[in-house]
């Protein structure tokens, strides 16, 4: 590779990982605030329905989102791959054969969201007097389902390239711009490899893609149905509750940003230096990630814990949403520390291929733990949505110890092997 700087295969692991992580961060940085500006906004000007509404669809939009993003790590997986292995001439049509796939899958996301906002958001229990705002927010969401998956699906072609600085400076600028941006750059970046007009068809590099990114999606997908059926679960509540846990997920989301950039950063690396044979090199990687990790969660989880109110009152003045949000933190905040082990861990296995066992694992500890732990809690005739917040770092517990298996069978393996 001529740029030693996309170049994960030499140089400092530390070094080399924090700088390709950080503008991945700055992106998930300003999509987050995409949603937590609409919360503020209505938390800050609006009613407790419209804070429901906000809390609720933006459940709905995570879904899509996070599932348009783990199928897309397939192709960042493969590109680092090839790079790795110095396969230039696969690159090309893995990117044509992506373009087509993300474009019929925007299609259809596109007629389920606008068509069929009223019967999710009613599937989403929204309180009754959210409903018609809840649908609203649903549809309008979904109206901009194909800026969000281009922009996504881009994103990951330049990280599978060792490039995250360009999603990080076209996030700056909003949709149609971004998009344009992006695929300006593309064609003019200094490539490895020529873009051809015959490779924009689906080809054989989209079963291999799919391969890959598919068992991601669908865990990603039942994960965060989980997460809609625990939103339904806290719906059930009240609006208070619900408005509290909608305000609660807002800084959630900003809480895991660091623990997701690592995942995503660290597919590529691991992918590439995998594709070129230093697999000693892959495993410091993993240390690494988890340490950078660690470091940051234990801050996170001394604020949330202790200043989880504060955090709350950004959103809204309104004391009972705010006692709720925090209430769910108190629940959630071990969590923040968990994660810094796991999605390491699964950044691991991404980059190496494994992702049908990171499907499994993610499956097993949502269906079931999470899921039956925060229905048990919700039901309880005085629910807490402390006790219901306690259903993530519990499940994420069971997660990372079998991440920790899979990677101890794993490397007794390759040294009977070896």
């Amino acid at each position: 590779m001529k740029n030693d700087k996309t170049d994960f295969t030499q140089g400092s692991i530390p070094k080399k990982l924090a700088l390709f992580m950080l503008p991945i961060l700055g992106s998930l940085v300003l999509q987050a605030a995409y949603g937590a500006v609409d919360l503020l906004v209505v938390g800050r000007f609006g009613s407790t329905s419209g804070l429901s509404a906000v809390s609720t669809g933006s459940q709905v939009l995570n879904l899509v989102t996070f599932v348009v993003t783990q199928l897309a790590m397939g192709v960042t997986v493969l590109i680092a791959r090839y790079l790795g292995e110095k396969k230039h001439e696969f690159i090309s049509p893995v990117i044509g054969g992506a373009a087509v796939v993300f474009a019929l899958l925007a299609a259809v996301l596109f007629g389920v969201l606008v068509f069929l906002a009223r019967p999710i958001s009613s599937l989403m229990q929204a309180p009754a007097e959210a409903l018609d705002l809840t649908t609203s927010y649903v549809r309008i969401c979904g109206a901009g389902i194909f800026f969000i998956v281009a922009y996504n699906m881009l994103s990951a072609l330049f990280r599978g390239l060792g490039d995250s600085r360009s999603p990080l400076i076209f996030v700056l600028v909003a949709c149609v711009v971004n998009i344009v941006g992006d695929l300006v750059m593309l064609l003019k970046k200094s490539l490895p490899f020529s873009i051809k007009k015959a490779d924009f068809r689906l080809n054989f590099q989209c079963k291999k893609f799919l391969a890959i990114g598919l068992p991601l999606a669908l865990q990603e997908f039942l994960t965060q149905l989980s997460f809609l059926a625990l939103c339904a679960f806290v719906n059930r509540l009240g609006l208070e509750a619900s408005s509290g846990y909608g305000v609660a997920c807002k800084i959630v989301n900003f809480a895991m940003l660091i623990p997701s950039a690592l995942m995503q950063s660290m597919a590529s690396f691991i992918s590439q230096n995998i594709g070129a044979g230093k697999h000693q090199r892959a495993r410091q990687t993993l240390r690494t990630g988890i340490g950078i990790g660690l470091f940051f969660g234990l801050f996170v989880f001394a604020l949330v814990l202790c200043k989880g109110d504060l955090l709350c009152s950004f959103f809204t003045t309104d004391a009972p949403v705010i006692a709720n949000g925090y209430a769910y933190l108190k629940g959630f905040a071990l969590e923040t520390i968990l994660t810094a082990i796991l999605f390491s861990m699964i950044g691991y296995f991404n980059g190496s291929g494994k992702t049908v066992f990171v499907m499994a694992q993610g499956l097993f500890q949502t269906l079931l733990v999470r899921l039956p732990m925060a229905y048990i809690m919700s039901i309880q005739p005085n629910a807490s949505l402390t006790m219901i917040g306690l259903a993530a770092p519990t499940s994420t517990a069971v997660g990372v110890l079998l991440n920790v298996c899979f990677f101890l069978y794993l490397d007794r393996k390759a040294k009977k092997q070896g």
